[in-house]
């Protein structure tokens, strides 16, 4: 399973989503319909992620750092971690720059969870 994969069933709970196959970028804030026989039609990812983050032993920014939001889902978060993640979703620029590639990876998280059946708020896709 890919690593969003993960990430996306550790937050909605697990489900019969497709993975992730391309880097696509397109997004919609409104839920995208689930495959057939899912009975969850739609997430509310702020409520979930912050439900999570209230029951948390530290505080995470996960609103904004994909480093957090993978700690509040208890997922590895190193580097290597994030660059496969950025490889998977099609992540173009310098995986050096470790700040430029979590501020993409953050944004494009979002986006998917999104394309996902996840209603994300527009300030956390911009």
């Amino acid at each position: 399973m890919s690593i969003f994969g993960k990430l996306r069933d550790k937050i909605f709970g697990k489900d019969d989503f497709s993975d992730v196959s391309s880097g696509s970028t397109s997004v919609s804030t409104a839920p995208s319909s689930p495959p057939a026989g899912s009975a969850i039609t739609e997430h509310d990812v702020e409520a979930l992620l912050a439900k999570r983050a209230a029951a948390a032993s530290q505080p995470l920014n996960w609103r904004t750092s994909i480093v957090d939001l993978m700690k509040l889902v208890d997922m590895d978060s190193s580097l290597s971690e994030r660059k496969e993640l950025a490889r998977e979703l099609g992540y173009t620029g310098d995986m050096n720059d470790s700040a430029a590639m979590n501020i993409w990876l953050h944004k494009q998280v979002m986006r998917k969870l999104a394309e996902h059946g996840g209603t994300v708020p527009a300030d956390l896709l911009d």
